[in-house]
């Protein structure tokens, strides 16, 4: 790629992040006002599944590129709305900002990759009940808990730089006490005889997380399902998916994941002209979610029998072969 288009790939700006963020603001106070004026209707429901999306599912993508630094070109914008998704998708901004950093300097590398989604032995009702986030929740809930009574865990002491413990153990605080403030809202709301209204916090704050994550879990498992671990190339370990607008807006183009993992400072407007310039080096995408889906479970389900095997995505004629270093080392996995 020349270098004067790379550089221009990677120039932020303020004016998409903006937008997209003013948007996604907007469309919370839409449809949580809604969800709470058709309350006891079936009106309301709609309302509420698509809060929940937008609070449960786009709040991912939020945090993964303004903790990149890359949505914004104004830093503090960055970080604001990092804080809000972060608390979102209950995560400690401090812990997931050091570890999301070694997922892209160790790619499901395992041992370092503190992010591998698919963790061998594969266990299927585990990934089933991720689309409704319970598990998660409480497991989110468990690390929280645990960061506000100071404590951290060794894999969490061994990525995050000690100057920035104290961060962590703050931030989780806060968000605790976030957490304990609304309970104690919808239990005041119930003592004073409110009745099932007194659910309404916990739809707007915290619930989302597990209802309205399954956006976001059925694109992130896409990212790296089934493909190969222990691998320095991202045309192997990463998969691009063309997806429909709306699940492009939700997911902030991370769809186009081989490319971010490539290029990771090209900011996710800039993703699909960047797809558009190196897609003659990179396997072919998938066409769709469905297709997608079919290509991963089908690895996946042959992983669960063989441990060791992995999908190999057929490259382009015109593109640099797979390092044979790695792929040499493997001669037995041929593409399903």
């Amino acid at each position: 790629m020349p270098r004067k288009t790379m550089k221009r790939l990677m120039q932020r700006r303020d004016g998409p992040a903006l937008r997209d963020t003013a948007l996604w603001v907007l469309l919370h106070v839409l449809f949580a006002a809604g969800g709470i004026y058709f309350w006891g209707s079936w009106l309301a429901v709609p309302f509420w599944l698509a809060y929940g999306v937008l609070y449960g599912s786009a709040c991912d993508s939020r945090w993964h590129e303004c903790g990149h630094g890359t949505a914004f070109r104004t830093r503090w914008m960055n970080d604001v709305v990092y804080h809000i998704a972060s608390f979102q998708v209950m995560r400690n901004p401090v812990n997931w900002r050091w570890s999301h950093a070694r997922h892209h300097t160790d790619t499901i590398i395992v041992g370092r990759d503190a992010e591998i989604a698919w963790m061998h032995p594969i266990k299927l009702a585990t990934k089933a009940l991720a689309y409704v986030g319970v598990y998660e929740v409480w497991m989110s809930l468990k690390v929280l808990f645990r960061n506000a009574a100071g404590t951290l865990s060794p894999d969490e002491k061994d990525y995050i730089p000690e100057s920035e413990w104290p961060k962590a153990i703050f931030w989780a605080r806060i968000h605790v006490a976030i957490y304990l403030a609304t309970v104690l809202a919808g239990l005041g709301m119930l003592l004073a005889g409110m009745g099932w209204k007194a659910t309404i916090p916990f739809l707007l704050i915290g619930g989302p997380r597990a209802y309205g994550c399954w956006h976001m879990v059925m694109t992130g498992l896409l990212q790296h399902g089934g493909l190969a671990e222990d691998v320095l190339d991202h045309r192997l370990n990463s998969r691009t998916v063309y997806m429909n607008p709306v699940s492009r807006w939700i997911y902030w183009n991370m769809n186009y994941h081989v490319e971010h993992h490539m290029f990771p400072m090209v900011p996710y407007y800039a993703l699909p002209e960047l797809h558009e310039t190196i897609k003659d080096d990179l396997p072919p995408p998938d066409r769709s979610i469905w297709e997608a889906y079919r290509e991963m479970m089908k690895a996946v389900m042959r992983q669960r029998r063989e441990p060791g095997y992995y999908l190999v995505r057929e490259l382009p004629p015109t593109a640099r072969p797979y390092r044979d270093t790695l792929h040499s080392a493997v001669p037995e996995r041929q593409p399903a």
